[in-house]
């Protein structure tokens, strides 16, 4: 499901618009934030925001006839660690109600 996104400027944005912070000092605090995840997600370790979802690491396992989509081209994957996300159960029930915007889809 593709829709509009929402960038780093537009949360920037939206905290500034609600507080008495400085874009800059934002901006900076937003870049701390993400920053401490990907530093925590980099040693292994769980980051788990409360009523928003957990970040993990998950390690995936190499194969050797994988194949480059693009050219069709047989390659071997190496063994390699993907962020993992899930949602916490405020975040869930905040997007249920929400319906698709493709058509046919309910």
């Amino acid at each position: 499901m593709a829709g509009k996104k929402f960038t780093k400027a537009e949360i920037i944005d939206s905290v500034y618009g609600k507080t008495n912070l400085n874009r800059k000092d934002i901006k900076i605090l937003v870049d701390l934030v993400f920053e401490g995840i990907k530093d925590a997600l980099s040693t292994g370790t769980v980051t788990e925001l409360r009523g928003f979802g957990t970040f993990e690491i998950r390690i995936r396992k190499g194969r050797q006839k994988a194949r480059n989509p693009k050219t069709g081209e047989a390659v071997s994957v190496t063994s390699h660690g993907a962020v993992i996300f899930r949602p916490g159960r405020e975040l869930k029930q905040a997007v249920w109600p929400l319906s698709s915007p493709e058509p046919g889809v309910d």
